[in-house]
């Protein structure tokens, strides 16, 4: 039987692990960190439990196809709950947007807000379903090692409905003139590392997961996510090890032939890399093993970090629903200080979960758990920690003008999260909260490999490789690399 170790339990890291096993292989997987999950992180404190990481769970189908590999389903690990609405927006102190879950219900709003934007909004979703559905039927699944994989009929049939030379904002203009309606359409660009200018209007696919398929929340928190992760793989046979750190490699043949972790030597017959692409390929390989150059990695272009502030409040807030998006600010001004001319925002947009609203099990009774994310650039200095309370500061004054309440005087739990702690925590390359910016140069083959060109075993996967940054993407990457070597040693996955 064949060993492979896995570097990272995050989702790709156990998606990869699982799909190994299940295929035969003997596999152990090596966790720097005290808990398994990755960015699924999560603490505890005071009675709260904070999640530290992704809190949308969009595209449920990508879950419950991976949990089927298995035999499983989410409800044999949480209740899912469709959240109506599904967030709300905040243009300003007096007005805001509430996003309905029935999409019905959605373009009737539209068009009460904008005359005939009804009509449009249903010819953009029609487009972005078409493009949803041919990128995951088609384009997620490709490893991405040759221009060839995309040479069938069909795929290069499909990639003219893509659209991928015009920009998703080019789009969302010729659907809405109503800046409050465009904003709700572009937001979820806000995170995926270009201006709406500057983003394939293949990315639209987003809205059609965001406004058709809904937003979801699994009851427990997102760790649950990680523990049915966990517990799939567990089942398979993997095996995990945490506070255990790969340092090295060692090498026969042009082959990993064993992992330094923590300080001892480790026998393998095969690795994939769930850790930060960088890290990996600039500091555990030896230089000559390297994929990239520095030079290769500092020209990618990163999405955003992000400025994290978890807050515990003696009190309920009102005013406030589970996901809230506070576009009361310059909606151009924060992208181009994000990905134009990098610098700490001026006059930020910030999102706040409040998974209280929804979970009694994540705060005491009676209490509210916040989590606040502001986008930033990666890799500014958050050295000075009165940057981070000043920008908390800001933040719960446009709380307190928006909802009519005064919290300051209500934070019994405070905690920053930023740049330096994605790199401390994560070895996040620059700090980035969410992998490489999905522009067009940096698409499919375009990415870094999921194969080292100079080690026959050594695999990559996560969010800066194929396909993608997100939670789905991280457990298709995880697929991929699965079924690749299970083909190359003639098993099947």
């Amino acid at each position: 039987m064949k060993r492979i170790s896995v570097i990272g339990s995050g989702l790709a890291g156990m998606s990869a692990a699982a799909t190994l096993a299940k295929a035969g292989f003997d596999v152990e997987i090596y966790e720097k960190n005290d808990k398994a999950g990755g960015r699924l992180n999560h603490f505890e404190s005071k009675g709260f439990r904070f999640e530290m990481g992704p809190s949308w769970y969009w595209m449920p189908e990508v879950f419950e196809n991976f949990y089927r590999e298995f035999g499983k389903t989410s409800k044999d690990f949480y209740q899912l709950k469709r959240l109506d609405p599904s967030y709300r927006v905040v243009f300003s102190k007096d007005e805001h947007i509430d996003v309905p879950a029935d999409f019905e219900s959605l373009v009737n709003l539209f068009e009460s807000i904008e005359k005939g934007s009804g009509a449009k909004l249903r010819k953009f979703i029609k487009h972005a379903e078409i493009k949803y559905r041919v990128g995951m039927d088609d384009f997620v699944w490709k490893p991405g090692q040759s221009l060839t994989e995309f040479m069938s009929y069909e795929v290069v049939k499909n990639a003219f409905r893509l659209q991928l030379f015009r920009s998703i904002a080019s789009e969302v203009k010729k659907t809405v003139r109503d800046e409050r309606l465009r904003q709700i359409l572009e937001f979820p660009v806000l995170f995926l590392g270009a201006t709406a200018e500057n983003t394939p209007a293949l990315y639209s696919l987003m809205n059609y997961a965001d406004l058709k398929l809904g937003t979801w929340y699994p009851m427990g928190g997102m760790n649950k996510i990680a523990d049915a992760f966990r517990q799939i793989a567990e089942d398979q046979g993997v095996r995990f090890n945490l506070n255990a750190a790969v340092e090295s490699f060692e090498y026969t043949a042009k082959s990993v032939s064993s992992l330094k972790v923590n300080g001892q030597l480790i026998e393998t017959d095969g690795v994939v890399a769930g850790a930060d692409y960088h890290h990996v390929d600039r500091h555990i390989l030896d230089p000559q093993y390297s994929n990239y150059s520095e030079s290769y990695w500092d020209k990618r272009k990163m999405a955003p970090s992000s400025l994290l502030i978890f807050i515990g409040l003696d009190k309920k807030l009102e005013g406030i629903k589970h996901h809230n998006l506070f576009f009361d600010a310059d909606f151009k001004r924060h992208a181009d200080e994000i990905y134009t001319k990098p610098q700490w925002p001026s006059d930020p947009l910030f999102y706040i979960c409040a998974p209280s609203k929804t979970d009694d099990s994540v705060a005491p009774a009676g209490f509210e758990n916040l989590f606040v994310l502001i986008p930033l650039a990666p890799d500014l200095d958050d050295s000075n920690d009165a940057i981070l309370e000043n920008y908390c500061k800001v933040i719960i004054d446009r709380i307190e003008a928006f909802t009519g309440t005064t919290i300051s005087d209500n934070i019994i739990v405070k905690k920053f999260f930023s740049v330096k702690d994605f790199k401390a925590a994560y070895n996040s390359y620059k700090g980035n909260a969410y992998g490489l910016a999905n522009t067009l140069d940096q698409t499919a083959v375009l990415k870094p490999s999921i194969r080292n060109n100079k080690l026959k075993n050594l695999y990559y996967t996560g969010q800066l490789t194929v396909p993608g940054p997100g939670l789905p993407p991280s457990i298709i990457s995880g697929q991929l690399v699965g079924r690749e070597i299970a083909r190359k040693y003639g098993q099947y996955a």
